[in-house]
């Protein structure tokens, strides 16, 4: 890929965040919600930050910035929730607190939650090698370097693991040079395997074969590359159950939690509850414009893949039930999905100082706060007030953010179909988590 002289840096940073567009580009946050108010709000949660946030979103709808966004906050046994705007950018249907969102990289959290639960069944390991249900990994060759061509490589150095696929460092993953210019990116892209906004078009097997083609960038373990490796665990998953992953979750976490409206497609009786999608329109300098079939983006049918990186739509009240079940260390209701130390192990940071550095890791890294759990982000130093040591939960690029705070008791969520657009976190997110923690300080 070529790029005109006359293109700035930044118009480069914002197209290659808009291609990485399912995860967003890793910076942690946390959360609040204004209106529709439970009981005793004044009991817990403050008052005027609610306030305060539900007038920054507002007036981020006013502008244009932001079509509708809907939110929660959970502190202390207290819910509140809050929306904004409307469906389609200007007007139309308000913002409801069952509006159904495309989610993106949130996924990746229950992803690592499902892995983790055939893992203390035994129908997975954690730490031994993935070929024998993954065959395409078994002897891998990897890059002499990352930039080198494809045919130079040396032999892996072990085998791959389900560890490596939860922390993604398995080898392959988002290489953050952009134009796009390393032998192995362009492969990637290529094959329809490099992460973007657009979910893998391709069965679960195609996307194994034409990984399994590929050498890998890295060696197992060596570097945080991102996003592949939670695809790869899902199909792992697929292959442990004989089931596709959405039904595997469906059995096993959304049916006993209540998430009626989680999955990855949107039923027909539900799509007049998803929204459009938004994202940003380069081509005609700036603005929003609608992100539909024609650009990859279809949550109205079955996927081809059921993407574990980020193929899943929710609600707020949705996603709550699998915050609150590993706030609560892997119970909720009487019922007991993931072990205490099985929760901790996720939550706990995995990444050593070296796995964090360099251009590729340290965009998700939150500017040195955080690290990363299996499966998620877990906050490590308070770089910003959000940022409490052990809070987790990641960031989805097509307008979603949901992090647990177990030191307060917290649980945020915000929910907008704003597509991520620039390498800075978005205005919404940072009012959100930063009143969100306003209000739960009260």
């Amino acid at each position: 890929m070529t790029t005109p002289p006359t293109i700035h840096r930044r118009t480069l940073l914002q197209t290659a965040v808009a291609s990485l567009a399912l995860g967003a580009i890793g910076f942690p946050i946390a959360a609040a919600q204004a209106a529709n108010t439970t009981a005793r709000m004044d009991d817990v949660l403050s008052t005027d930050a609610l306030k305060a946030l539900q007038a920054m979103m507002d007036a981020h709808v006013a502008e244009g910035y932001l079509p509708g966004a809907t939110w929660l906050v959970q502190s202390r046994g207290e819910t509140h929730v809050g929306t904004a705007g409307s469906f389609e950018l200007g007007g139309g249907r308000p913002m409801a607190r069952d509006t159904i969102f495309r989610v993106a990289s949130i996924t990746k959290p229950v992803t690592a939650a499902l892995a983790m639960m055939l893992v203390e069944e035994g129908k997975l390991s954690l730490d031994g090698p993935v070929d024998a249900l993954l065959p395409e990994l078994a002897g891998r060759r990897v890059l002499k370097r990352i930039d080198g061509p494809l045919d130079e490589t040396v032999p892996a150095a072990g085998p791959i693991t389900l560890r490596h696929l939860l922390t993604m460092t398995f080898g392959l993953g988002a290489i953050m040079v952009f134009p796009e210019e390393y032998p192995v990116q362009l492969a990637m892209r290529e094959t329809g395997l490099a992460p973007g906004f657009a979910l893998p078009q391709m069965s679960s097997d195609a996307y194994m074969e034409k990984l399994g083609a590929l050498p890998l960038a890295a060696q197992p373990g060596e570097k945080f590359l991102y996003n592949n490796g939670l695809d790869v665990a899902g199909i792992l998953i697929e292959r442990a159950t004989g089931k596709r992953l959405g039904a595997v979750m469906a059995e096993r976490l959304f049916e006993p939690l209540g998430m009626k409206d989680t999955g990855f497609f949107v039923p027909e009786e539900k799509r007049d509850r998803l929204p459009p999608q938004y994202g940003p329109d380069f081509a005609n300098g700036g603005g929003l414009k609608v992100f539909g079939p024609q650009e990859g983006i279809d949550f109205t049918a079955p996927p081809q893949l059921d993407s574990g990186a980020g193929g899943l739509v929710s609600t707020v009240d949705d996603y709550l039930a699998f915050c609150r079940m590993m706030l609560n260390g892997g119970e909720l209701d009487g019922k007991r999905y993931l072990k205490t130390e099985t929760v901790a192990e996720m939550t706990r940071d995995q990444l050593t100082p070296e796995q964090k550095r360099g251009p590729h890791a340290e965009p998700f890294m939150a500017g040195g706060g955080a690290g990363w759990g299996l499966g998620m982000s877990v906050a490590v130093k308070r770089t910003k007030p959000w940022l409490v040591p052990g809070r987790f939960g990641w960031d989805g690029g097509y307008g979603t953010s949901a992090y647990t705070d177990p030191a307060n008791g917290l649980i945020g969520i915000f929910f907008s179909q704003r597509m991520m657009d620039s390498p800075e976190p978005p205005r919404t997110y940072l009012d959100f988590w930063t009143q969100a923690h306003k209000a739960a300080d009260g």
